[in-house]
């Protein structure tokens, strides 16, 4: 259940999965099955993701009801993925459960 403080079209959209993987340039980026599923996306916990794939990025955006996100490139061997993952640092109480959490897009593929 979300808190009171989400919108209501998120009803239904906070849960957790089995396992997830995410790839992207051949290799493994994230795997785990402790991931939250926010509106379709798989957060998955930090030390879940490997680090060494992630660069750092200056940009964020802003959620209304998550807060705001950071970023990170995805870089593997060379080929760079530019703001492909995210996560929320100090997410705003309606979204507590992704802090620190890390998720992808822009090509990453993500399976649960």
């Amino acid at each position: 259940m979300l808190p009171e403080t989400a919108p209501a079209s998120m009803a239904g959209t906070i849960g957790r999965t089995e396992m997830a993987k995410a790839t992207w340039g051949g290799k493994v980026i994230a795997e785990s099955d402790r991931c939250v599923v926010v509106e379709g996306n798989q957060y998955f916990p930090a030390d879940a993701v490997k680090k060494e794939f992630l660069k750092p990025s200056g940009h964020t955006s802003i959620c209304p009801w998550k807060g705001t996100a950071h970023y990170h490139h995805v870089e593997v061997d060379g080929l760079k993925n530019e703001n492909a993952a995210w996560y929320y640092p100090a997410p705003k109480p309606a979204a507590a459960e992704i802090k620190g959490r890390i998720a992808f897009w822009k090509g990453v593929r993500v399976q649960a």
